[in-house]
């Protein structure tokens, strides 16, 4: 059996595609594969959030795999929307990496939001690490920052257009061997990252039986369930993938938290709620009412 693997053609998409390719390959199953250019690699003069649509990194990918150009597709789970298209569903998910946010800062002495100079510069493209920054450190100017890991990370430490610094996964530099470039790893309560940061979806169609057998060695059930709640968060709140709702379930895997900020960073939700492994959903769904309680619907529909 071998398995066609779609993936986009960015350094850490490949080095995702790649890290599959060997875990299924040691499963003695073979891969081939299949890069696959998406509207987000297309369209890199805007931030998302300005694009029309949805799925800017996955849906060119689903469309592959509904043709059967290809078998199966690796996502970063927090770029793949929370309601798929028919035919298709996530094989397995495997172990999650750090979900945490990194500050990237010219100056290395810099380890934390609080040390960043008055006025500085940074560089996100992302509209919920616009918000929650604008409402921790509001005197700081954000500058739009698209392209891949070691773009950005090279734009910070050439100063281009005055960056004092950049936010960026942890995951994606620490799988790009760029980890000691983490001037600063981000407490999740203090910016929360995205709803199933750091982890990886496999996507399969509905009815490959084949496919999804071969993907079972790769699933870890805790990091499912985790990002389960998070993305169930997401749904709940009916936000996408571009809108400015965080989440994150705490280490033990014993409580979700959720945040919705301000697209001006003039009011910052938080709310958490204890997690029942065989209940995911029931969190999220505690987790939205909380939020929506204190005015998260109203803000989101800004």
């Amino acid at each position: 059996m071998k398995l066609r693997l779609g993936t986009r053609g960015s350094r850490l998409a490949l080095w995702q595609a790649e890290w599959v390719k060997g875990e299924l390959e040691r499963a003695r199953t073979a891969v081939e594969i299949v890069v696959i250019k998406t509207q987000g690699d297309a369209e890199i003069d805007r931030p998302l959030h300005q694009l029309e649509g949805t799925g800017f990194f996955t849906k060119a990918i689903e469309d592959a795999l509904l043709d059967r150009r290809v078998d199966l597709a690796v996502h970063s789970l927090k770029d793949l929307p929370t309601k798929q298209p028919e035919g298709l569903a996530v094989g397995a998910i495997p172990r999650r990496h750090d979900p945490a946010e990194a500050l990237v800062a010219r100056d290395a002495t810099v380890r934390s939001l609080d040390e960043l100079p008055d006025g500085a510069r940074v560089g996100t493209s992302s509209l919920r690490r616009m918000s929650q920054l604008r409402y921790r450190r509001p005197d700081v100017e954000i500058v739009a920052l698209r392209g891949n890991v070691p773009t950005r990370v090279d734009k910070v430490a050439k100063g281009q257009d005055g960056l004092a610094a950049a936010l960026l996964a942890v995951a994606g530099l620490e799988r790009l061997g760029l980890g000691e470039k983490v001037t600063a790893r981000l407490d999740p309560l203090d910016l929360m990252p995205a709803p199933g940061q750091g982890a990886l979806g496999l996507e399969i169609r509905s009815d490959d039986r084949a496919a999804a057998a071969a993907l079972k060695p790769l699933h870890h059930p805790p990091t499912a369930m985790a990002v389960a709640a998070e993305r169930g968060l997401l749904a709940a709140l009916g936000g996408g993938c571009q809108a400015p709702v965080a989440a994150w379930v705490d280490v033990p895997g014993s409580r979700l938290y959720g945040r919705v900020t301000a697209t001006d960073g003039s009011v910052q939700l938080t709310a958490s709620a204890p997690l029942d492994a065989a209940r995911p959903q029931t969190a999220a769904d505690a987790v939205a009412a909380l939020l929506e309680g204190q005015g998260a619907r109203m803000l989101l529909e800004r």
